[in-house]
């Protein structure tokens, strides 16, 4: 299994054209993709949220969040049995966000933040699969994805 590590500062490739306080390049855009679906049946996984980077692109997932309609009614409804959440990177669960089977960052609140530095061509997925009806209040589930692209300078200059 591969270990994916957060992105430090002191880490980021600076070239012409970057922050010179944070290092990302001028160039880099944002982006944020969301989705809510019906729960999926046992044995169903489905996405929630994807974003797949264009070639020669790299970036950094920085915040995700989730929500079911049980937690949206009640916030201490944090546990999500029946339900296991993964977030992925091309097709690889990202450790340590693999089958939690809780709200750890629900929508619509100040998500933690995370730093997942996502390879070229990335494509990055919140995805939620059913193993039981343990939980059959929950009929509706959603998640969101947001971060930050650019163009990777080891392909050379943009022309």
């Amino acid at each position: 299994m591969r270990h994916t590590q957060a992105v430090k500062r002191s880490e980021m490739h600076t070239h012409l054209g970057s922050c010179p306080m944070c290092g990302v390049p001028l160039d880099s855009e944002y982006f944020d993709e969301s989705g809510v679906v019906a729960a999926p049946t046992i044995g169903e996984q489905v996405i929630l949220a994807r974003f797949e980077l264009p070639p020669q692109y790299c970036g950094v997932l920085e915040y995700f969040s989730q929500f079911t309609d049980e937690h949206a009614g009640n916030p201490a409804k944090i546990a999500t049995p029946g339900l296991l959440w993964m977030l992925l990177v091309n097709n690889r669960p990202l450790y340590p966000y693999l089958n939690f089977d809780r709200i750890v960052n629900p929508w619509g609140y100040g998500s933690f933040q995370v730093s997942i530095r996502l390879d070229d061509s990335a494509t990055v997925e919140l995805v939620v699969r059913r193993v039981s009806n343990a939980a059959p209040n929950i009929e509706q589930v959603g998640g969101r994805i947001v971060g930050r692209y650019w163009y990777n300078a080891a392909y050379g200059d943009v022309v």
